[in-house]
């Protein structure tokens, strides 16, 4: 670990970073309070303070997607808060993961708030455009809309379509709201459609509550989604549920896609459309902690809608469910322990 010393762009003063194998990491919390300065991803650089990047963690504050309770285009911003306690080490999977790759905080993409396709396609411009320079992108929500422009992208890159394990409550299959087909409801049926999704390696995590009818899980199955019911996590547990995903995914390039309602609300309370009986976040962590035999290539955390949280508890969640996904790509990475 080492101290920076060097002026950084658009600083006054610079401040001490942890750096190791050549690559700036996190501001160094034991020589600066991690409480101050403007907030970016676990105090993590911005994108123009490196020449070179793995993994670009940016922001998409739009909700204009949402069929209930809105509030999670405060969602980047609540998490990067809630993110200044992550710590340089994850001994969880024994990997430094900002050490193992250089990552940073690409700031936000601006979408139309009024206009969901113009914002569609903004996030899909956008998202490309940080892929120029990253090989992986993370992206912290926004409301569930905003997956489908980040798989074309993803697929674009990818030069084909790739596996989505989605965690979240509701299958986000349906056909439309209101005759929109652009909504937070809609994202893998469009993608699907789109042949965005590997149909023969996708999943849905932590589906429950009531339904519209039966036929939302027939058609779900059609458009190319197995699913692990929230409920059977009493009975396979943390480890099954990964086992599922690892003969399902295989080899395959994969998108993560983590709605934070797959969250009991006691775990996530701040987030558009809560159902009772979900994961714990012990459980949603240790899964993720399975995923460094898999091939992830890109990962969204949305719904996180601050005005209904309280002591950070969801942007905390959630901050440590992205935490994990950078940790397992690291790992994936052949990262060596810190």
């Amino acid at each position: 670990m080492t101290e920076s010393t060097g002026q950084q762009p658009g600083r006054a003063r610079s401040v001490p970073r942890v750096e190791s194998q050549g690559r700036v990491g996190q501001v160094d919390s034991t020589l600066f309070p991690r409480f101050a300065g403007p907030a970016t991803f676990a105090n993590l650089p911005r994108a123009d303070e490196v020449s070179d990047l793995d993994i670009a963690v940016i922001g998409v504050p739009f909700d204009s997607g949402v069929s209930y309770r809105p509030g999670a285009r405060f969602g980047p911003s609540h998490v990067r808060e809630s993110s200044r306690l992550l710590r340089p080490y994850n001994p969880a999977v024994e990997v430094a993961p900002f050490a193992a790759q250089q990552v940073v905080d690409a700031g936000d993409i601006g979408a139309n708030p009024f206009d969901i396709g113009k914002a569609v396609q903004q996030v899909h411009d956008g998202a490309r455009q940080v892929l120029e320079r990253a090989s992986r992108l993370v992206t912290i929500g926004g409301d569930h809309t905003i997956a489908l422009p980040l798989l074309r992208a993803m697929a674009e890159t990818h030069g084909g379509p790739v596996a989505v394990v989605h965690f979240d409550a509701h299958l986000d299959t349906w056909e439309s709201y209101f005759g929109a087909e652009y909504t937070h409801g809609t994202p893998f049926r469009r993608a699907s459609e789109e042949g965005l999704i590997d149909r023969s390696g996708s999943m849905h995590v932590g589906i429950r509550g009531p339904l519209y009818a039966s036929t939302d899980l027939s058609e779900d199955a059609e458009l190319g989604f197995r699913i692990v019911h929230s409920r059977e996590m009493d009975d396979i547990g943390a480890d099954g549920v990964v086992e599922r995903i690892r003969e399902r995914v295989e080899e395959r390039p994969v998108y993560v896609s983590v709605d934070i309602d797959v969250l009991d609300p006691a775990f996530a309370p701040g987030t558009g459309t809560p159902e009772a009986g979900g994961l714990t976040s012990r459980e949603l962590l240790r899964i993720l902690r399975g995923f460094a035999d898999l091939d992830v290539v890109g990962a969204d955390v949305v719904e996180v809608a601050p005005a209904y949280d309280h002591a950070q508890i969801t942007g905390i969640a959630a901050s440590h469910v992205l935490y994990e996904i950078v940790s397992a790509m690291a790992k994936r990475a052949g990262g060596a322990p810190g």
